[in-house]
């Protein structure tokens, strides 16, 4: 295979106007990271509060991710993303007002977290599966990749951007800042050209049979059961991020209890973790690799658990910065090479299902926000980010001990993978890699 240029699928037009509105909703999503665990922790002041929100706002992508994937399947992923984001403009305008008008509750700042997160769950799956409809698969590694520095792009300027925000006009500028980056993303979506190959056939190029829509969900549902490549891939991403990820909840502890600092600090701390993810989004975009291997996605997934460890257990400033970039850079290596074997070996028609269950990462939050918050409120801020790192550790154990040839699978980039209809390839790992099964779109 031909070298790939670190930047070479932004040459594609629509996958740049794609990133473009990823760069947008990534920015405005990590300033509400920040933004709501601080005006939560103001109106509350309560720890385990900082938990809860975040979980308040992670429940909807439990709830309606897996539908989500099936919308994107069988219907316009482009209008989806557009409605989406319109969407979680209107409501940042809405809590700009109650915050700047003084008239903010607590009951504000949840409700609007689980409807926010619900135009999240929608955004997911089709924006991930988009990346595949739009770039070629020889080029998905560095497209994935590139999504992922967009992303983290945003987590390295939004945080700080927020903290600086709210040091100057408060909470409510900060939300009306994120107002714009939705606005924006809305503008490029809307450029989008989606080709018609991608909406109304198969890889074969025959015409796509719909299932009714339960019964989609349940063939999603279904196809990531019984593959052992996707199952083992699906819960190495989910079980680790469902507890570790939830670290950032704890954010403002940290800033404020363990390093003495305000809401520059606790930004600059995320930020700090989004220039790391976004040195190992560029390190991945850059690799000239034509093979996948399951071995570097579990080595990934104990660096980041490791990277956390360290991180909660440090109580000087530069070295927290340190191993804040330390973190970024595995956690985005780890992730970004999982999501590309599982898009590579997962057929066209089933993606935006098999997607929308990796993405429940996001919507276990939940789980791993309230298990930080109650650590938390009993072993403070650093022991509870110990405590999540440990529990991720036994995750991945289990997987590897219950899928022992992940570790050997072996899958080409940029190659069909698979026999063809019906049959089936292997991994030169042994691990079974599904069909390229087509011809029914959710």
């Amino acid at each position: 295979m031909a070298s790939i240029s670190t930047f070479d699928s932004l040459r594609v037009r629509d996958y740049r106007l794609l990133w473009l509105g990823q760069v947008s909703t990534s920015m405005g999503q990590w300033m509400d990271q920040f933004t709501r665990a601080w005006l939560i922790y103001e109106i509350t002041g309560s720890p385990f509060q900082l938990g809860a929100v975040t979980a308040a706002r992670g429940l909807p992508l439990l709830l309606f991710g897996i539908l989500a994937g099936a919308f994107a399947d069988r219907s316009n992923r482009k209008m989806q993303l557009v409605v989406a984001q319109v969407s979680n403009a209107l409501l940042n305008v809405i809590l700009a007002s109650l915050v700047i008008t003084g008239n903010v509750q607590e009951w504000h700042v949840y409700v609007t977290a689980f409807l926010a997160g619900s135009m999240q769950a929608f955004q997911q799956p089709a924006r991930q599966t988009l990346i595949s409809d739009l770039v070629p698969e020889h080029k998905l590694l560095n497209a994935l990749a590139l999504n992922s520095a967009a992303l983290n792009a945003s987590r390295m300027i939004g945080p700080a951007i927020a903290g600086l925000v709210i040091a100057q006009v408060g909470t409510g500028g900060s939300y009306a800042v994120q107002a714009a980056m939705y606005a924006f993303a809305t503008v490029w979506t809307f450029q989008l050209c989606i080709p018609a190959r991608v909406l109304l056939v198969d890889e074969q190029g025959a015409p796509m049979q719909r299932l009714p829509f339960l019964q989609s969900v349940g063939e999603g549902l279904a196809f990531a059961g019984k593959e052992p490549s996707i199952r083992a891939l699906l819960l190495l991403g989910l079980g680790p991020l469902t507890f570790a990820m939830s670290y950032t909840a704890l954010m403002p502890l940290i800033a404020i209890n363990v390093l003495k600092g305000g809401p520059e600090l606790g930004g600059w701390l995320l930020s700090s973790i989004g220039v790391g993810a976004l040195i190992g989004a560029l390190v991945v975009a850059s690799m000239r690799r034509n093979t996948g291997y399951g071995l570097s996605v579990v080595l990934g997934a104990l660096a980041f658990s490791a990277a956390l460890f360290a991180f909660a257990s440090s109580s000087i400033l530069w070295l927290s910065l340190v191993l804040g970039v330390l973190l970024g850079l595995v956690s985005v290596t780890f992730t970004t090479q999982n999501q590309s074997l599982l898009q590579v070996i997962t057929p066209r028609a089933l993606r935006g299902r098999v997607m929308s269950i990796y993405l429940l990462d996001r919507g276990l939050v939940p789980i791993g926000a309230l298990a930080a918050g109650w650590l938390a409120e009993h072993f403070g801020g650093p022991g509870a980010m110990r405590g999540l790192a440990l529990i991720a550790v036994a995750i991945i154990a289990a997987v590897v001990a219950t899928h022992p040839k992940l570790i050997r699978l072996q899958v080409p980039l940029g190659e069909r993978v698979g026999t063809g209809r019906g049959g089936h390839g292997t991994g030169r790992g042994g691990l079974e890699v599904p069909a390229r099964v087509e011809g029914r779109a959710g």
